[in-house]
């Protein structure tokens, strides 16, 4: 490798983890609700070495194990410096460890391909500073960045062990990743020719935690699969229309600027298929690239038929995907043809993707730097709220069990208390699981039947002392709490004890 190259590889992981830490800074204070739920889960398995929101429940409610485990490691870490777990800090080093893998996978990307370096750079930052993105960090969005990138370099590269790692790790990122595993599994020639090695790794890798969490945690697939999936719409948006849910006033520019480079991908994906079938020669080359693209909508046709909300971090896996498409698209095209033709080509490869993705950096700091709610955001209260009350709370109620309000992740962290709903309390989740399989056909049920096997169905939900009830109504009294959300105005919420 020449000494400019060295020097490369050296110090771009370095420059991606430096700038990726001070993004971090400026987010960690509006973390959103669904966050501190992984949070209390990572505390709980640095602390107590145990699976559940709350100390007093096993639960199976964390849709990423890999992420409630790395945030957990990171949490151990930070003991070294304070003697306490902190798992805050410790997000902070998962989230620079992921982004620092999606660049570095980038770069891995632009060298099998043949791209500027500057292709690199420029996917890199469409992931760092994209609003919807960022929005969610604390949830495993990033990690799903990370395994898609370099599920690509991988698949590109044609390193069936490699990509059979890192799709095994993908898996236990987000279960339903394994649609992209499948198709690269399937499209890629270098893949498909060994495919029973790169299946036996995969197996090896992911399939433990799935057979420990059917037996020890009463099903294979997390909990949150029938939570999310029997809450509905939100009024008139699902998945499929739930683009357009956050096109309201408050977030119609965040969410513009968050799926433009998807959409300008989608653009390409369609005219990099035309490419390959007139260049079939090139199909090797780019194919992986459109094996990708092709995920993303196949992911996006999944959660449309299952009609499940519009939740923010669902539109990651589509918008990475389609935005890796595109930014290997400009890429290309920036190599093509000599002298002015090329300098055109460079010219008009950069204005796209600026148009596209400067906007997003823009937005990013508008709102003011530290964030104290992210521009994609729902909750009823912002997370220093919720922390403020959640610690009173506690203080109040000490060892006693509360039935959380709505939203649980944040006070429940913050309380310490045993704060239940059906993320903490499996009891609570019984009833579900036997609706389900009451409602659903009889493959559907049977499948059902086979994950929950080991679940204790007879399991009663946690006695509860107190419970927290919110109203949109002004109260007052004792143990009676004022809220503010950006996203939904004021609210209030009041202890009572049963």
């Amino acid at each position: 490798m020449p000494r400019r190259g060295r020097g490369r590889a050296l110090l771009w992981p370095v420059a991606v983890a430096a700038v990726s830490a001070v993004v971090f800074l400026g987010v960690k204070g509006s973390l959103i609700d669904d966050a501190y739920i992984t949070l209390g889960y990572a505390r709980n398995v640095a602390e107590h070495f145990h699976w559940g929101l709350v100390r007093a429940e096993t639960a199976n409610s964390a849709t990423s194990p890999l992420n409630v485990l790395l945030l957990a490691l990171g949490g151990t870490l930070t003991r070294v410096a304070g003697g306490h777990v902190h798992p805050v800090t410790g997000l902070g080093l998962v989230f620079v460890a992921a982004m620092t893998a999606v660049g570095w996978g980038f770069a891995r990307i632009a060298r099998a391909l043949r791209l500027p370096f500057a292709t690199a750079v420029a996917g890199t930052a469409a992931i760092l500073f994209n609003p919807f993105v960022l929005s969610a960090t604390g949830l495993e969005v990033h990690l799903i960045s990370a395994a898609l990138v370099l599920l690509t370099a991988y698949a590109l590269e044609g390193r069936a062990i490699g990509f059979g790692v890192v799709a095994g790790l993908a898996v236990l990122v987000r279960l339903d990743l394994v649609l992209f595993v499948v198709l690269f599994a399937l499209g890629v020639g270098a893949l498909r020719r060994r495919l029973l090695p790169v299946a036996g790794i995969v197996s090896a890798v992911c399939l433990p935690w799935f057979v420990f969490s059917w037996f020890a945690l009463g099903s294979a697939i997390p909990d949150t699969f029938l939570i999310k999936t029997t809450q509905g719409a939100f009024g008139e948006y699902t998945y499929g229309n739930g683009p357009f849910y956050y096109l309201d006033p408050k977030r119609w520019q965040a969410t513009l600027v968050s799926f433009g480079p998807a959409a300008a991908g989608l653009l390409a994906l369609l005219g990099l298929a035309g490419w390959l079938l007139a260049r079939r020669q090139q199909a090797a080359r780019f194919g992986p690239v459109g094996v990708l693209g092709l995920g993303g909508l196949a992911y996006y046709g999944a959660y449309s038929g299952l009609g499940v909300p519009p939740y923010q971090w669902y539109y990651v896996p589509p918008i990475v995907a389609l935005t890796v498409v595109f930014v290997v698209l400009a890429g290309y095209v920036a190599t093509l043809g000599h002298g002015f033709r090329r300098a055109v080509a460079v010219t008009v490869a950069v204005l796209v993707f600026a148009g596209t993705v400067l906007p997003a950096g823009y937005l990013d700091v508008r709102r003011g730097v530290p964030w104290t709610a992210p521009p994609i955001f729902g909750n009823w209260a912002t997370a220093a709220a919720y922390a403020r009350v959640g610690q009173e709370i506690g203080a109040r109620v000490g060892d006693a069990t509360v039935a959380a309000p709505p939203e649980v992740g944040t006070l429940a962290y913050f309380c310490g208390c045993s704060m239940v709903d059906t993320f903490a309390d499996q009891g609570r989740v019984v009833p579900l699981v036997d609706r389900r399989i009451a409602e659903t056909g009889p493959v559907g049920s049977f499948l059902l039947r086979l994950d929950y096997h080991w679940f204790d169905r007879t399991r009663k939900p946690r006695p509860v002392q107190y419970r927290l009830e919110w109203s949109w109504a002004p109260i007052s009294g004792p143990d009676t709490w004022h809220l503010f959300s950006p996203a939904t105005g004021n609210g209030w919420v009041r202890l009572v004890r049963i």
